[in-house]
């Protein structure tokens, strides 16, 4: 099953996709990982918003690509989710693919840094990304900041 994939400034969104954005992510980030967290962090405003879209057209895949010296120095992908119905599609690793192609179109010059959960740092070392700090718990939840060198694919 293949998703329509659409990208979105902020000022672009309509009121019902922000909602939709903004509930999935409390859906997966808040109530499944049982982690409540400051959703609302005034960074949507700098990020582009990157939407994937099932038959249905029902919201299913998200990242959210930050401007860079906003979150980091660097470009940053962040809140990368997939609806936990659709996780047996195995979304995710497209889903990062064509995000790391956005973020490196949009600021060429610029790395991309993450702040993973420790539990997928093997998905994201699959996709190129290097360990870069020890483990911290951010919100109570193991994690840890990966780079990734946009010059190494040239």
């Amino acid at each position: 099953m293949a998703l329509h994939w659409s990208i979105y400034t902020f000022s672009e969104l309509s009121n019902h996709q922000l909602y939709d954005i903004l509930k999935l992510r409390t859906d997966v980030f808040v109530v499944e990982q049982e982690c409540p967290y400051p959703e609302l962090d005034n960074k949507d405003q700098d990020s582009l918003h990157f939407c994937g879209f099932n038959a249905k057209k029902e919201l299913v895949a998200y990242t959210r690509i930050i401007s860079p010296g906003v979150s980091y120095k660097e470009t940053s992908i962040g809140r990368v989710l997939i609806k936990k119905s659709e996780r047996k599609f195995k979304y995710g690793k497209i889903l990062m693919q064509l995000s790391i192609d956005i973020a490196k179109r949009k600021y060429p010059k610029h790395n991309i840094k993450i702040g993973a959960q420790t539990y997928l740092s093997e998905f994201y070392t699959n996709l190129g990304f290097k360990q870069t700090s020890e483990p911290y718990l951010e919100d109570d939840i193991p994690h840890i900041e990966m780079i990734y060198n946009v010059k190494q694919d040239n």
